[in-house]
């Protein structure tokens, strides 16, 4: 859910400053009436009703992605919606969203919305890709990608952090937790400085709100759904706010909605253990090269070795103009962001920079891969600050967290024991503990709805246990568990064949199972 970088199916988002003038959105033209429900009723008319201009999805030199989907046939527009839904009339900001229409006219289902997680994780560039993952259903939809307010294509937000990312480790100190303190206080603190009269306008509601006017806006009575990750809670809080418009709802990586919020990793802290320990025993049969120990307690133990070395002083890894300092706050970050798949090519790269890391902790020279030069890049410059300020700025706008830095202190220290390298990250603090207060309670589900959850029982973000819940919480769903595998988001990414089928059955015929469904890794 919570992300550390820019993950499958979502490119990176660059970093800008939020225009001045949010009402220079294009024309909108009225010419149908909103539905009357109190979440998109009056004064919302001409947002339901506005003509969208279809065009090329490339709109400046370089633009590689937009070239990419020019290409394969993909036409994108802007959707201008409400900064303010209490306020229609006011400022406006525009949703990019592209599509890739049906083909097979004949049997054309309905558009499905993609959203890609994050949050503000984009989504603009995925429909080619779902399409192909999706395929004999594929052609029988208008496959549509948005990139949500505030985020990549769409009107931006940038509070101009100098990180793309505030998910780091508390260290292993009362000292670093201080300077983490402080530094956490300092991104809210940026963000409120360049964005206060937009911050309390960024959360999961308006994004709904922003996926119901897109639903009107391409004359969709109903419109299908899937989302991965955080993805899975932004659906669900569509289908509470707006029951009766979804068709076929697919939600992969689910979360329980009652535990989201800024403490979520919290609740997958166990699995991020088991699964670098996993990955210990894989990288432990492959000590030929990485030379990280013979078995998992000697990996695990260069880890910590390690990370104690970062506290004692930072670790200088890369040469000129690629250097990076990292200290004990940091590296955590990397072991996080690795330990999301248990696929040999993701463990292979967590490998390579646990290598250079363990080289710079005893002060010899390091070069950096391209990838490992780029995940740095993402973490400890400002070069991509709106994914992280994005990202922070909708879960703080959802649901409050603890202000008093004590409180992490204590979930920190009683932590260490038991999840001595993820204790510390997932109860870090963060921004939200500086943040203005919500400006709406969470979304509580009260509407049934018939949906396909997806879940990995070893899921190191999104705990099993909250696709569970959400089962539980609607009834009608169904719920397709990937038994024994340590990875995050798996329909068409994991190639997982049982997987795959059963999630495009769904799709083509819109039936559920009859009954709860498991797959083997």
């Amino acid at each position: 859910m919570i992300t550390p970088g820019p993950a499958a199916r979502r490119t990176s988002i660059v970093g800008l400053v939020l225009a001045a003038c949010l009402g220079s959105a294009p024309t909108v033209t009225a010419v149908a009436a909103a539905p009357d429900t109190s979440e998109s009723g009056a004064g919302l008319a001409r947002y339901y009703g506005q003509h969208l201009d279809w065009g090329n999805c490339a709109k400046k030199p370089g633009d590689t992605v937009g070239v990419g989907l020019d290409k394969a046939g993909v036409r994108c527009a802007d959707v201008v919606v409400p900064l303010d839904y209490a306020d229609p009339g006011g400022p406006t900001l525009t949703v990019a969203i592209s599509r890739l229409k049906a083909t097979d006219t004949r049997h054309r289902i309905g558009s499905i919305l993609l959203n890609n997680g994050g949050p503000g994780g984009t989504a603009v560039e995925s429909p080619p890709e779902f399409h192909k993952a999706m395929k004999q259903a594929g052609p029988r939809y208008d496959i549509v990608g948005f990139d949500p307010r505030f985020a990549g294509r769409s009107t931006p937000l940038g509070c101009g952090w100098p990180v793309g990312t505030n998910l780091f480790s508390a260290g292993l100190s009362r000292a670093s937790f201080e300077r983490q303190v402080a530094f956490q206080k300092d991104l809210a603190t940026k963000c409120r400085a360049t964005n206060a009269s937009v911050l309390p306008h960024v959360s999961t509601r308006n994004t709904a709100r922003d996926m119901d006017v897109i639903r009107g806006a391409l004359g969709e009575k109903k419109i299908s759904y899937f989302g991965y990750s955080y993805g899975t809670y932004l659906g669900t809080v569509y289908t509470q706010m707006f029951p009766g418009r979804t068709d076929r709802v697919v939600l992969d990586g689910a979360i329980d909605p009652r535990t989201y919020g800024p403490r979520l990793l919290n609740e997958v802290v166990a699995e991020n253990e088991r699964a670098l320990a996993d990955w210990a025993t894989w990288a432990a049969a492959r000590n030929t090269t990485y030379g990280l120990g013979r078995t998992r307690a000697q990996v695990l133990a260069t880890i910590d070795r390690v990370i104690e070395a970062s506290a004692r002083s930072p670790l200088t890894v890369g040469a000129t103009p690629d250097t990076f300092q990292l200290d004990d706050t940091q590296v955590p970050f990397l072991l996080l962001a690795g330990v999301d798949s248990d696929t040999d090519a993701s463990r292979a790269a967590l490998g390579e920079k646990m290598a250079v890391l363990k080289k710079a902790a005893t002060g010899q020279p390091t070069r950096l891969s391209p990838e490992f030069a780029e995940t740095l890049r993402f973490a400890m410059t400002g070069r991509q600050s709106s994914h992280g300020s994005v990202q922070s700025a909708i879960i703080c706008g959802d649901r409050a967290a603890p202000r008093n830095p004590e409180v992490y202190w204590r979930d920190i220290e009683r932590s260490r024991a038991a999840y001595p390298h993820f204790g510390p990250v997932t109860n870090n603090i963060g921004p939200c503990a500086f943040w203005d207060r919500p400006r709406e309670a969470p979304t509580q589900v009260k509407h049934d709805t018939k949906a396909l959850i997806v879940s990995a029982t070893g899921d190191p973000r999104t705990p099993h246990k909250g696709a569970v819940a959400l089962h539980t919480l609607l009834p009608s769903s169904r719920l397709l568990t990937l038994e024994g595998a340590n990875r995050h988001a798996i329909y068409g990414l994991y190639d997982n064949a049982c997987v795959d089928n059963k999630v495009n059955h769904y799709l083509a015929t819109g039936e559920l199972p009859p009954r709860n469904q498991s797959c083997s890794k």
